[in-house]
């Protein structure tokens, strides 16, 4: 096994705090460091994950956490791959720990998302399919997130109120963890009277922008056991695959798929073969698992996801839900954070801050939410462009 150790965990909380995503990132690393009984100076490699927002030094992430923390003359490297971008940057500091180029590596994101839809910078740019879709069509983000909840409806016989149960369940979690940006409890009527943002989803259905940070202390096994750390959560698996060709069903940004007349698609859609190939490297199985974090971006997203990672058959997430065995006390946790609904999006931050709760879980440190006995999980999502994001995390 090519496991590495997470020997520290740390977060900012989520909000609107109005400040800088260097405030967010470097609170959180303190914490990480902290987490893992390390001084900086210990830290041989920083991984920074890229904010697209936040000016010049938002593109040079792992330098400008580097900076903030005090020059130590640590290796830095930034990333991008959209919300898949913490992902990616564990990806990175696992290979350099692996290749023997660091024992010990910061891996941090943050963000400072202003209100309101994710644009695509500004520009003329007629090449890239995310300004496209917001030039020619209009299509904002939840103009795709209600496509998907219409597919499901049309296809599964899902519903508004399966939907809704979702960010009850998410709500109920997040009111138990106090990082999370919204701690109140939602009921189902409570979505229901929420206005209409792109039929048929509503305002609670979908995740808010928020500010926020976290970040991981990844390192050797070797390392984490000669400092204390007999036993640690490992990163078993990071998946950041791509889509096979042809894609068949429509996927943000893209505003047609491809055709499937001369070649047909593959056996797994693109989320579902993110899962896939975490499981294979990882050599464990859905069946595994002790709990899941998956990026509800809307509520609808999250009923598909259990099927892509595998926790129920194609077309059975609504009934996994109804069933309740992805709820706090189930046989499947999902989203114990609270996920999305309950933070928001802070892009750069949120594969790690997934990660995060994995460790905090499979140490049996996370309080009201803990899942007994946790033993593996793994996170889920997609960044925009074709960047798969997965990770299994075991103890």
């Amino acid at each position: 096994m090519n496991d590495i150790a997470v020997i520290g965990a740390g977060m900012h909380p989520w909000g609107k705090w109005g400040r800088s995503f260097i405030s967010y990132g470097t609170a959180a690393a303190r914490a990480a460091i902290a987490d893992a009984g390390l001084d900086w100076s210990d830290v041989g490699s920083v991984v920074g994950a890229n904010t697209m927002r936040c000016g010049y030094p938002g593109y040079v992430a792992g330098a400008t956490f580097a900076q903030a923390l005090g020059w130590q003359g640590a290796r830095v490297t930034s990333v991008y791959a959209a919300c898949a971008s913490g992902a990616q940057a564990i990806g990175t500091a696992r290979a350099q720990i692996l290749a023997g180029l660091a024992d010990v590596v910061l891996v941090v994101g943050a963000d400072a998302t202003p209100k309101g839809f994710l644009a695509p910078a500004g520009g003329e740019r007629p090449d890239d399919p995310d300004w496209l879709r917001f030039r020619v069509l209009g299509a904002t983000n939840p103009a795709y997130f209600a496509l998907y909840a219409r597919r499901r409806m049309a296809l599964y016989g899902d519903t508004p109120e399966d939907f809704a149960q979702v960010k009850v369940k998410n709500a109920a979690a997040g009111a138990l963890n106090p990082l999370a940006r919204y701690r109140a409890r939602v009921s189902a009527e409570q979505v229901a009277a929420s206005a209409v943002v792109a039929d048929p989803l509503r305002l609670l259905d979908i995740c808010a922008t928020s500010d926020g940070g976290a970040a991981l202390v990844l390192s050797s096994m070797e390392f984490a056991r000669g400092h204390g750390h007999s036993d640690p959560v490992r990163v078993r698996a990071v998946s950041t695959v791509s889509p096979t060709y042809p894609k068949a069903v429509l996927d943000l940004p893209d505003i047609a798929t491809d055709s499937a007349v001369a070649l047909a698609p593959a056996a797994h859609s693109f989320r579902a073969s993110i899962a896939s190939a975490a499981y294979e490297e990882a050599g464990i199985g859905p069946e595994d698992l002790s709990l899941a974090e998956v990026y509800d971006l809307s509520t609808a997203l999250e009923l598909e996801w259990y099927e892509d990672i595998g926790l129920c058959a194609v077309g059975e997430g609504a009934k996994l839900l109804r069933d309740g065995a992805t709820s706090l006390g189930g046989r499947l946790p999902v989203n114990t954070s609270g996920g999305l609904a309950s933070f928001g999006e802070a892009v750069p931050a949120q594969a790690i801050a997934q990660v995060c709760e994995l460790t905090w879980q499979l140490r049996g440190t996370a309080g009201d939410r803990q899942v007994p006995g946790a033993r593996v999980g793994i996170t889920a999502n997609q960044g925009l462009f074709g960047h798969g994001s997965a990770v299994v995390a075991v103890r």
